[in-house]
């Protein structure tokens, strides 16, 4: 099933769960969270960096919108940290049903201004946007990047910049980072500053840098409006570790022997993420909403209008 992000966060949001954004590099990790989202019946989002969407290229995106469409579980394909208005389009040709307009580092009026631009160019054909409000840190492992000093989202400004753009979701910075983080640093969420912001914003929060937060605190997050929470380094690192592993104790080259237990590290950290999100379980409740639908428009006659 395959939906837009608008579709998929307003349930979320309703019912006080998060799905998971993970970033998709290859054929190996959309299988990871595509199987596994379907395992656990839990909604997820395919999302892709443009950096990640250079290296596929777009005819990849063929083969992951029919893997999709034809699942029972839904899922929304997002451009992620999208740089402009080029980067956007290109994904609405590739058929993603969801794009991030990310003005963030530029100055106020200025990520006002290109973000109501990009969607009114998504709403246009019927896609999901997303914007950003202050800075994601960066650990320096990640190719997403990030600031050295975080600029926390001032919650008065997150309900003008909602206002006045029109976005679907906002992602909000509360001390995440990009990355995984060095062992002699603990991070720390803001959750006075997301409660404020959740108090003045009626749409879904976003949570970038939510690989390596404690547990405690990212399940929390999720109580205080979060309902998209961004992983990527977590489970890449699992990945990758694992094919090291493999490389250097073996003399195989061939990627059916090498990656499938790398797809299963993967997994595992997916499966620990969904079950933190509280997302499994809940692709049942996109199905009740459809039949919902369906059945009100029997009832007024408009089923094939």
């Amino acid at each position: 099933m395959l939906i837009t992000m608008k579709e998929l966060l307003t349930v979320a949001k309703e019912n006080k769960f998060a799905v998971g954004a993970f970033n998709v590099a290859d054929s190996s990790f959309l299988r990871a969270v595509v199987e596994e989202a379907e395992s656990l019946n839990s909604p997820a989002i395919i999302a892709i960096h443009p950096s990640e969407l250079e290296f596929l290229t777009d005819e990849f995106f063929s083969y992951v919108r029919h893997r999709v469409y034809a699942s029972p579980v839904p899922f929304v394909i997002h451009l992620d940290h999208g740089g402009s208005i080029e980067e956007i389009l290109r994904a609405i040709r590739c058929g993603f049903t969801s794009v991030m307009i990310d003005g963030s580092l530029l100055p106020y009026e200025e990520n006002v201004a290109l973000t109501k631009k990009a969607t009114e160019i998504a709403h246009a054909v019927g896609i999901s946007i997303e914007g950003e409000l202050g800075t994601i840190g960066s650990t320096g492992n990640s190719v997403e990047g990030g600031v050295t000093k975080v600029t926390y989202t001032d919650p008065a400004e997150a309900k003008d910049f909602v206002e006045r753009t029109g976005v679907d979701t906002l992602a909000v910075a509360i001390g995440t980072a990009h990355g995984i983080y060095p062992k002699n640093i603990k991070p720390e969420l803001q959750m006075d500053i997301l409660k404020e912001i959740n108090d003045l914003v009626d749409i879904p929060l976003v949570l970038h840098g939510g690989s390596a937060n404690p547990d405690s605190e990212v399940a929390e997050s999720v109580q205080l409006g979060v309902s998209k929470i961004n992983i990527s380094s977590d489970m890449k690192y699992a990945y990758f570790t694992k094919a090291r592993e493999i490389l250097s104790t073996t003399e195989y080259w061939d990627p059916n022997v090498i990656y499938p237990d790398c797809i299963k590290e993967a997994r595992k950290v997916i499966n620990h993420k969904m079950h933190l999100f509280n997302s499994v379980g809940k692709a049942n409740l996109y199905e009740q909403k459809t039949t919902a639908k369906q059945e009100e428009k029997v009832l007024t006659g408009g089923l094939y209008q």
